[in-house]
């Protein structure tokens, strides 16, 4: 038997993301931890600062390993989150014990919106999750996709996101 306990091997977890939020007026659009200017000047309306490529990033990193979701970490019925920063939210996650001993080997991410166009901010969301990550930048994929006009993404009232993180463990976990 391969992963037998003789003979124990490192273990490879994938988790998914997803996330969506809707634009509204007077509200800030933040990206995977960069502010992006909104041409009609929206921003996503959510209980923390709405990032929802960081959402969708915590919640592939908490899939990996079966810990669960960003909604049970950071509920939205407690105050202590409103208009919380999701980089805060990311560090306490990489922060858990679990996470602490695993190494991210690649992140692969689509943001879908169809304003702003997103082309011109791929390369900062990329350092900036990098950066937030604590690794090299070619782990990290980001690429943006419209919705051809069709549903809320479509129309432009809301922007989603999905990330796949692929993660080393130096022995299986829970």
């Amino acid at each position: 038997m391969l992963n037998s306990p003789e003979f124990p091997l490192p273990t490879f977890r994938i988790g998914q993301g997803q996330d969506i939020h809707r634009l509204v007026p007077g509200r800030r659009l933040i990206l995977g931890g960069v502010e992006i200017p909104h041409p009609q000047g929206l921003g996503l309306l959510g209980h923390s600062d709405a990032d929802v490529l960081l959402h969708a990033v915590i919640d592939a990193l908490l899939g990996a390993l079966a810990l669960g979701d960003i909604g049970q970490l950071f509920p939205d019925s407690d105050n202590a989150w409103r208009d919380a920063d999701s980089q805060k939210l990311l560090q306490q996650v990489l922060d858990l014990p679990s996470l602490r001993s695993c190494a991210l080997l690649n992140l692969d991410c689509t943001i879908t919106a169809e304003q702003p166009r997103l082309a011109p901010h791929i390369s900062a969301i990329r350092s900036s999750l990098a950066n937030l990550l604590q690794t090299d930048i070619r782990r990290i994929s980001v690429k943006a996709k419209t919705n051809e006009q069709l549903d809320a993404i479509g129309r432009g009232e809301a922007i989603a996101a999905t990330a796949i993180a692929l993660l080393w463990t130096p022995e299986a976990t829970p």
